[in-house]
């Protein structure tokens, strides 16, 4: 495997050829529908003054989605998510991960993907009461976990109102205790829940009951994000370096924020994917019925670093 320095992330180089059979984009974008066609392979963001190699990547070559990475996430809270599919994700042909937001009896859909699951992903049976820890049971086999690294996505952001897009790593046992280190932290790499370009960073810790943390880039004030118009358009990469001393998030190869607070010791797993606003609390958001469909968040990798340390 080869290594890779920060100083060659500006461009392409001999080794990103050998090592990655890649497909770049260029993008033109309309209301409802998009065109990519083939450019230069796209080098990863990695974060300066280390040499990092890669451990596992999804390119999202060819037509169909790679079960042995991924599964679909179709519950929340024990509860089978009424607008989470299996429908609403594709592979382009041309090195592209597409979820679609589209409506169907009444009803918006789309959808997630993780390499692993928790207490929640699984049907419940009563198990789960707010306010208390979460009771863990039978764990299934994740297809992918991976403790500390760099994980980055390159992707297009949703166009239309009424859904989000997010890219985040996530625990198997996120709660069961009340020690982040050992339990989990959830790790929001990126949300993106407005179509101003504000994307946000976030932590979540001690579960989803009573003993609920976080912090987050969101304003304190109006619980927005920043508006970043550059990111509206084209492709951005999203990344986390994750090491015992916490966090650093990155926008483009650019850091935007710092989180050590927390720091979980626990091998986690990967999501993608979205989620159509309104439906945890009964039913669509208005915000849907504004979108001009179908409207796609559009992946162009995943890929997980790990930091070659020299002896």
């Amino acid at each position: 495997m080869k290594h890779w320095n920060d100083n060659r992330r500006s461009g392409m180089t001999r080794e990103l050829h050998r090592v990655y059979r890649l497909f770049g984009i260029v993008v033109i974008c309309c209301a409802c529908s998009f065109s990519v066609r083939a450019a230069e392979p796209f080098a990863s963001n990695l974060p300066p003054g280390k040499k990092w190699k890669l451990v596992w990547h999804d390119e999202f070559d060819g037509t169909t989605l790679d079960r042995t990475k991924w599964d679909y996430r179709l519950h929340i809270m024990q509860t089978r998510h009424e607008t989470w599919t299996e429908e609403g994700v594709t592979l382009d042909g041309k090195g592209h991960l597409l979820f679609k937001l589209y409506e169907k009896n009444g009803h918006y859909h789309s959808s997630q993907l993780q390499t692993g699951a928790n207490f929640m992903d699984r049907p419940g049976g009563g198990r789960f009461t707010p306010g208390l820890y979460w009771p863990i049971g039978k764990l299934e086999p994740a297809k992918f976990l991976h403790k500390y690294g760099y994980y980055e996505t390159r992707c297009m952001l949703p166009k239309q109102p009424g859904w989000w897009a997010a890219f985040w790593l996530q625990s198997p046992i996120i709660g069961s205790t009340l020690d982040p280190s050992f339990s989990g932290v959830e790790i929001d790499i990126m949300e993106n829940f407005q179509r101003d370009g504000g994307v946000r960073h976030a932590a979540i810790w001690n579960g989803y009951g009573a003993h609920y943390k976080d912090k987050s880039t969101k304003d304190p004030t109006t619980g927005l994000d920043r508006p970043q118009p550059a990111l509206k358009e084209g492709f951005h990469t999203f990344g986390v370096e994750w090491s015992r001393a916490g966090y650093v998030f990155y926008v483009d190869g650019k850091e935007t924020w710092r989180f050590n607070e927390v720091v979980s010791d626990r091998e986690q797993f990967i999501l993608i994917g979205t989620e159509c606003k309104g439906y945890r609390k009964g039913g669509p958001d208005p915000e849907l019925k504004q979108a001009k469909l179908p409207d796609y968040f559009v992946v162009d990798y995943v890929r997980v670093f790990d930091e070659v340390v020299e002896k």
